[in-house]
């Protein structure tokens, strides 16, 4: 039942690598982003723009933000003639361009647990921390970190799940390319167009059995640490 076909196990490893580089770089990038929203100080109205551009992919197609990226990363965009000029290739259909694609569209996913956890934590840990003479670094890998924990680990299981399902950003930015940008959403579609049902039930239903056993520990992980909610 659950043989699988060598353009299978190549859109599982694009696939899995796409999800593993987007959750590691989100992490990164989310956690100062995150941070600032919770606790930084700012004029409202600076703070309801970035909270609202960090939201957009939850309510925005996906087609329209891989369609302006498309235009953004292409050989015509001025992004991807900057890199064609300086010698480089463009970036659509390419692994690299669908990374960021990724990133972007699975940002909320990141921030959001993040925003919540460093908002539940409030600056009294890290202000105490730091009279004690704890410099930043020390102030986020003793105090920060641990406190927090429950909110990384939300953080980084949605990121992980939800560019698991990603479709319509990766099939505008990077089409279908075996072992390159066809990733196991757009392989369903495929293998379901060419009705070979069979084989598009097989990577369903693991996606399916992957999306349960991903929610389960979320939720168990939030009940534990009470320190986010969905």
């Amino acid at each position: 039942m659950f043989e699988l076909s060598p353009t299978d196990w190549m859109a599982i490893e694009v696939t899995l690598k796409l999800a593993i580089y987007t959750t590691l770089i989100l992490l990164v990038i989310a956690t100062p982003i995150a941070w600032w929203l919770a606790n930084g100080r700012a004029p409202g109205g600076l703070r309801t723009a970035v909270q609202a551009l960090v939201a957009l992919p939850l309510v925005l197609p996906p087609t329209v933000l891989g369609f302006y990226l498309l235009v953004l990363l292409g050989p015509a965009g001025p992004v991807g003639s900057t890199l064609e000029s300086w010698g480089l290739n463009h970036l659509a259909f390419t692994f690299q361009g669908i990374l960021i694609a990724s990133v972007i569209y699975s940002l909320p996913f990141a921030v959001q647990p993040l925003q919540q956890a460093f908002a539940n934590l409030g600056r009294r840990p890290t202000e105490i921390a730091g009279s004690l003479g704890a410099g930043r670094m020390d102030r986020f890998f003793t105090v920060i970190l641990p406190m927090s924990r429950g909110g990384f680990i939300v953080a980084a299981t949605l990121a992980f799940a939800h560019t698991l399902g990603e479709f319509g950003v990766i099939l505008m930015l990077g089409g279908a390319i075996p072992g390159e940008t066809q990733v196991l959403s757009i392989l369903i579609y495929d293998h379901a167009e060419a009705m070979d049902f069979a084989s598009a039930h097989r990577l369903s239903l693991g996606l399916l059995i992957f999306a349960f056993v991903v929610l389960f520990v979320v939720y168990a992980i939030n009940r534990r640490f009470d320190t986010v909610r969905l």
